[in-house]
């Protein structure tokens, strides 16, 4: 199983010149289409005068989820190349915004193909890239007197602790790689028959 996936960290920017027509990329680490949305609507905004905003995002530890633009460019020259180097480069939760000053001579198909896949390029060229982890969250009821054998499991099985409530009936959220949930959840229902 894999739980683990590659994306960017933080905001990387990437730029592509070519007959005098210039391309600016931006690559934002996302968690959702709306966030990354938003970040379009801005580039639209600061960069007003451009002729062209195009984009593509992937989002989810598998890249489930995904979608590209080409604003107005010839069909599939510019979002489609974009998206691609988020593949090639396996990267997801990540958008990448192109904004293209046209500088007077027309490049063609072939020619805006290379542009935008040059300028995301070099957006993911310089971000920092990390590796996250898919994680399962597990509710756990127990006694309190259970307490010290719970925190021996939590503490063994490297869970994080969410969200704890200690009373007569404790509970506790933790969030634990994907591929080490099933262990986690066997060895707090052995506790509970103990």
């Amino acid at each position: 199983m894999n739980d683990s996936y590659k994306t960017i960290k933080d905001k990387g920017e990437g730029f592509y010149s070519e007959k005098r027509s210039k391309f600016l990329a931006f690559a934002h680490h996302v968690e959702s289409a709306e966030e990354a949305m938003e970040l379009i609507e801005m580039y639209r905004k600061k960069y007003y005068d451009a002729r062209h905003c195009c984009w593509a995002y992937m989002l989810g530890p598998d890249g489930e989820t995904f979608r590209a633009n080409d604003d107005g460019e010839p069909s599939s020259t510019a979002g489609k190349p974009i998206l691609g180097q988020i593949r090639s480069s396996e990267l997801s939760d990540v958008l990448i915004c192109v904004v293209r000053y046209y500088g007077g001579v027309n490049l063609g198909t072939g020619g805006l193909i290379v542009a935008y896949r040059t300028a995301a390029a070099d957006a993911i060229a310089n971000s920092k890239i990390e590796e996250r982890l898919v994680e399962e969250k597990i509710t756990y009821r127990f006694s309190y007197p259970m307490m010290n054998s719970v925190m021996q499991v939590v503490k063994s099985t490297e869970a994080r602790i969410i969200a704890q409530n200690f009373d007569n009936t404790c509970e506790i959220v933790l969030s634990i790689r994907q591929s080490r949930a099933e262990e986690l959840k066997q060895r707090l229902k052995h506790l509970s028959f103990e």
